[in-house]
């Protein structure tokens, strides 16, 4: 298949996975409420992320940290959010 093509998914994936956490901030901040929001889930898919970052850095892929590192932070807003609005 055409590197172009391939690289074309890779981006359309990477900017579907960093904009899906932006509903979910909103939705909190406008109802500064976060009780349907699981801790347990967004604990272990922050730590995923640490990991995922982690590892595209020590790969030297930078297109998995940079994508691995919104997704980290919008997550991470996600679960300070959460404790915050507990």
């Amino acid at each position: 298949m055409d590197k172009v093509w391939i690289n074309a998914v890779g981006v359309g994936a990477a900017l579907c996975s960093m904009t899906s956490f932006t509903p979910q901030i909103f939705k909190i901040w406008k109802e500064k409420d976060a009780s349907s929001v699981s801790l347990n889930m967004f604990a272990l898919t922050v730590t995923g992320f640490v990991l995922w970052t982690t590892y595209g850095a020590m790969s030297g892929s930078w297109p998995v940290v940079l994508s691995n590192a919104v997704c980290l932070v919008l997550s991470a807003v996600i679960l300070g959010l959460k404790l915050k609005f507990r």
